[in-house]
């Protein structure tokens, strides 16, 4: 919906004719800003740090599983039925184990994303308002609205830079 009611604004824009020949027209790709901010490529540093011991726990856990379960697939039908059910058991609770921390892992990480973005949103608009004010910019697009553009009509990187100066 969103799109074609941006489809819509800029046929109604293009139909101005000579009106919006006077136009100053940017595009800003929002999400690129955000991440490629000196703020968020510290929160990935830090946000790395904070969950990679849990990150390196699931990976041996899965490691661990994957290992039972080629056991299972390649001598499972040559084992003893005990030995067999044993493995599968366990194969069984490294599984939950591994959706249960996985789970856990994922909700933290969306939290302290969440935080984060909390934290850089307000920077972000004031960064995006002060570059639109200084270009004296009619009309901002967002990126992922539009086709193609040519480099200078791309303010993305002014944004950044601008939200890098602010404190």
């Amino acid at each position: 919906m969103r799109k074609l009611t941006q489809l819509v604004l800029l046929a109604s824009l293009l139909a101005a004719g000579p009106a919006f020949a006077d136009m100053k027209i940017a595009v800003l790709n929002y999400q690129m800003a955000l991440l490629e901010s000196d703020a968020a490529k510290r929160y990935a540093v830090d946000a790395e740090k904070k969950f990679g011991p849990q990150l390196t726990k699931l990976k041996n856990l899965e490691s661990s599983a994957k290992g039972i379960q080629d056991r299972l697939v390649s001598g499972g039908d040559k084992m003893q039925q005990g030995e067999r059910e044993r493995l599968e058991l366990e194969f069984k609770q490294k599984a939950r184990d591994f959706q249960f921390q996985s789970k856990e892992l994922n909700e933290a990480k969306a939290v302290a994303d969440r935080e984060m973005l909390k934290q850089l949103k307000p920077k972000l608009d004031s960064a995006v308002e002060e570059v639109i004010k200084k270009g004296a910019f009619d009309l901002v697009f967002e990126r992922g609205a539009v086709i193609d553009v040519k480099p200078q009509y791309d303010i993305t990187r002014q944004v950044i830079e601008r939200m890098n100066q602010l404190k």
